[in-house]
């Protein structure tokens, strides 16, 4: 420290030296005792000097002239010599022959008098060059007395230059010394001005103290509206020469360093004059963002530390993805210390408190304890919590996914005939765990034309989710160019994700042009891009003239995109493709799989709602395993079910029978189906609450959800075959038979109501309102696993730049390659409240 404090103030001297030494006639004494005669011919043009006249020096002139002598070295610096001038007896001329002029010292600027001083005003050294550099400098430094004449200075330099504003409460001080030297070496770079009026300085300042010296730094170079006063940056050091030096030398630096190297390389001037360093991490889609973070917190911290903008990307950190502040000391050997800040605010404090390093190590350690310890108990009430948790620290290959910002989500749609957008919470534990599916999918989808998969975090950029009415996290989003939006409501796992994307860059409905086509697609080979991908695609069989049936399908198809591939053939020869498969037109054909015969459905539906929910319900299996994924959509025909429960693979047997039986049954009046207990362990907790004891398996249960709760068990004597089945459902219609137990009809909440985040952030931010959305209701269907993928596809309009205002202040949250977690310390812990 002692070491970095001598460079500085030796170069500073250095400085001095070279600005202002001017050799003298060799005397070797600083102070130069000379005739009046000699004085005047040896005067030169520009160079200045302070004369004192004098007969014989007096006792009472005696401390004035030791003080003229102490302060001739500290003028020499300046170019200013200090001469004695000894006036003979007989002289009788202006400076040696009154009384008056005797007690008084003259500064001349080659033969021109430039300022006369009465000896009380020179009363010791730091009066003496304060006053004779004031007189020097005269017209380089401004001396105000109102609030207007200093606010015409300032408006006269904005936009061209900087201002060093000086409170001094009298002339002739150690703080009036000071700065009139600093004026004399800085005032080609910076508009100095000065003041003595208490009063204008309780006009610029809040709370100030008029006995104290007082400086601040208008960086009125910075500002270009006039209404607007220029930013200041207050001195917080005492007015002393070294002090105003790095004072300046502070303001002077770049409010922000962009640094491309190792961060231990990296010395600025903050450094050098014993400051800390702190780096803002970046990355290249949030460097806009971060560059904006990066010069609020430096303004904050003016002359206190120095900000450095530290590219990820350009450097290859090998550092923990999750930290986004770097902290570098100018004490040698101690490292660099990488740390996870939520805001601005923290890095300030981090700042100003040398303790809260510590405390932040130490809350982490704390943090890992608790982990530690609540993985222990095993207790943890929400699960998606306790993964998330229990994974926090393990780093998310997210380099995949790109980030979207405010300045770069627009364009980034029209980059590819495709973007996906994950809009995701950074604190909250559901879009986590989206987020980790989310980069799997990533993964797989690598090198895709036409796709890119791309990531919102609303917390730090609440006004494109408003826009983009997000209003429930997590969303994912579909952009098309020319389209409407699409925005996904299936399960989160990496097997739905990457399906959904996939079947959505085909269009839909694909329209065919030729039998061979339309015979390809029903085969999974058409179009090329899906031919390796297994799904089940539907053809429209259309003659031209059906176009009302023919526009219904279209828009189901809009509706249904990434869900299902839809097709349409319309040609002329659209009947003989019908007739093939013995349907007439207008028809739908399905292919659930390569190998599986072509169904076909006579389209009797006109309506587009109508043709969305029969397509819904072509699409579900005759006979289907029940498992958490697609409960929902069987969930959603508000039908009785018969299920079997099987601890294991269904034999074949009872497979069969129960196939035949769902094929059979009248109208669809019922959802035949079976449950894996190995598969999904939840149908165990399901059993429990239909019986008081674990019934022996299999078993074949019938259950009405939607009407009245109550369950039957199929007799357990009684082998399941299709031929025992029917006369026991008949019995159940008759109301013969008795039920097992009746399911409550309270309903199935919650015991706290969920949190509204969307609402807390409109609280804690309420210049930017958010939309919020409540659903109530009181079926069922609402407290089970829901997953929205019933298959609705919700279609929006497009996405549109519009002029909306921002209101939040840059540099607020730290949006960098960090996700911002507001609750990372409560997420490990237990949530005993819920």
């Amino acid at each position: 420290m002692s070491a970095q404090k001598d460079r500085w103030v030796s170069s500073f001297s250095f400085l001095l030296f070279c600005a202002s030494s001017i050799p003298t006639n060799g005397s070797a004494r600083v102070l130069q005792e000379l005739s009046p005669q000699r004085y005047f011919s040896a005067l030169q043009a520009g160079r200045a000097s302070l004369a004192y006249f004098s007969h014989n020096v007096s006792p009472g002139a005696q401390p004035f002239l030791e003080q003229i002598e102490n302060s001739a070295e500290a003028l020499q610096d300046y170019g200013i010599s200090v001469v004695k001038v000894n006036c003979p007896k007989e002289d009788v001329s202006r400076y040696c022959g009154k009384e008056n002029a005797l007690r008084k010292a003259y500064l001349f600027r080659g033969n021109m008098l430039i300022r006369e001083f009465p000896m009380d005003a020179l009363f010791d050294v730091d009066s003496i060059v304060a006053n004779v550099l004031f007189a020097l400098l005269f017209n380089e430094v401004k001396y105000v007395e109102t609030l207007a004449d200093l606010q015409s200075i300032e408006n006269a330099l904005k936009g061209k230059a900087n201002m060093v504003f000086a409170y001094v409460p009298a002339t002739g001080t150690a703080e009036h010394r000071a700065v009139m030297e600093a004026a004399f070496v800085y005032g080609t770079v910076y508009q100095f001005v000065l003041t003595t009026e208490a009063t204008l300085l309780k006009d610029s300042s809040d709370e100030p103290d008029v006995s104290s010296a007082w400086l601040v730094f208008c960086h009125c170079q910075r500002a270009t509206d006039l209404a607007q006063p220029c930013r200041r940056t207050a001195m917080e050091q005492a007015l002393t020469m070294l002090n105003i030096h790095r004072h300046l030398k502070l303001m002077g630096a770049p409010l922000v360093t962009e640094v491309a190297e190792d961060p231990e390389k990296v010395s600025t001037v903050h450094l050098q004059l014993g400051l800390p360093l702190v780096f803002i991490l970046s990355q290249k889609e949030t460097s806009e963002a971060d560059r904006r973070t990066a010069e609020f917190v430096a303004w904050q911290l003016l002359g206190k530390a120095g900000v450095a903008l530290l590219s990820r990307d350009l450097v290859g950190l090998n550092v923990l993805r999750r930290t986004n502040i770097a902290l570098k000391t100018p004490d040698e050997g101690v490292p660099i210390k990488y740390l996870l800040l939520e805001d601005t605010d923290e890095v300030i404090t981090l700042v100003k408190d040398k303790n809260k390093v510590k405390q932040i190590q130490e809350d982490e350690e704390e943090e890992d304890e608790d982990e530690k310890e609540n993985n222990n108990q095993d207790i943890q009430d929400d699960e998606v919590v306790e993964a998330v948790s229990r994974d926090k620290k393990r780093e998310l290959p997210l380099e995949q996914i790109r980030v979207l910002t405010e300045e770069t989500f627009h364009s980034a749609l029209l980059e590819t005939a495709r973007t996906v957008v994950l809009f995701y919470a950074s604190w909250e534990a559901v879009s986590l765990g989206v987020l980790r599916s989310y980069t799997e999918v990533a993964d797989h989808l690598k090198g895709t034309q036409g796709v890119l998969l791309s990531r919102v975090n609303c917390w730090d950029w609440p006004g494109i989710c408003t826009e983009e009415n997000v209003t429930q996290f997590p969303t994912i989003k579909i952009y098309k160019k020319g389209e409407r939006s699409v925005m996904y409501n299936g399960m989160w796992g990496t097997k739905e994700l990457t399906s959904f994307i996939m079947l959505s860059r085909v269009s839909s409905p694909l329209k065919l042009a030729t039998i061979d086509e339309a015979e390809g697609y029903l085969r999974g080979e058409f179009p090329p891009e899906l031919s390796s991908y297994h799904h089940t695609v539907l053809l429209g069989v259309f003659r031209t003239a059906t176009s009302e049936a023919r526009e219904a399908f279209e828009e189901a198809g809009n509706i249904l995109s990434g869900h299902v591939t839809m097709g349409m053939y319309f040609e002329d020869d659209a009947l003989a493709l019908s007739r093939k498969y013995a349907v007439s037109p207008p028809a739908l054909l399905l292919a659930r799989g390569r190998g599986q015969s072509v169904e076909s459905i006579t389209l009797s539906k006109q309506s587009t709602q109508d043709m969305v929910q029969m397509i819904r319900y072509e699409l579900l299996d005759i006979f289907p395993e029940i498992t958490v994924q697609n409960l929902p959509h069987y969930l959603q025909l508000r039908k009785p079910f018969l299920i079997l429960f099987c601890d294991g693979d269904i034999g074949q047997m009872e497979s069969k029978e129960m196939l035949k039986l769902a094929k059979g049954r009248p109208q669809q009046a019922f959802v035949a189906c079976w449950l894996n207990l190995k598969k999904t362990p939840v149908g165990r907790g399901i059993l429990k609450a239909y019986f008081a004891t674990m019934p022996s398996l299999p078993v074949l249960i019938w259950v009405n959800l939607h009407a009245g709760g109550q369950v039957f068990k199929f007799p357990s004597e009684q082998s399941i075959a299709e031929m025992n089945i029917l006369p026991w459902l008949e019995k159940l219609k008759a109301g013969l038979e008795i039920p097992s137990s009746t399911l409550s009809e309270e309903d199935w909440k919650p015991p706290l109501p969920a949190y509204d985040f969307l609402q807390m952030m409109e609280t804690a931010m309420p210049e930017l309102p958010l939309r919020t959305s409540h659903h109530h209701g009181d079926t069922l269907e609402q407290h089970l696993p829901e997953s929205p993928g019933g298959g609705t596809a919700t279609r929006e309009e497009p996405s549109q730049e519009t002029n909306t205002e921002k209101v939040l202040s840059p540099g607020r949250d730290l949006r960098g390659t960090a996700p911002r977690l507001a609750a990372r310390e409560k997420q490990g812990k237990r949530h005993s409240e819920l």
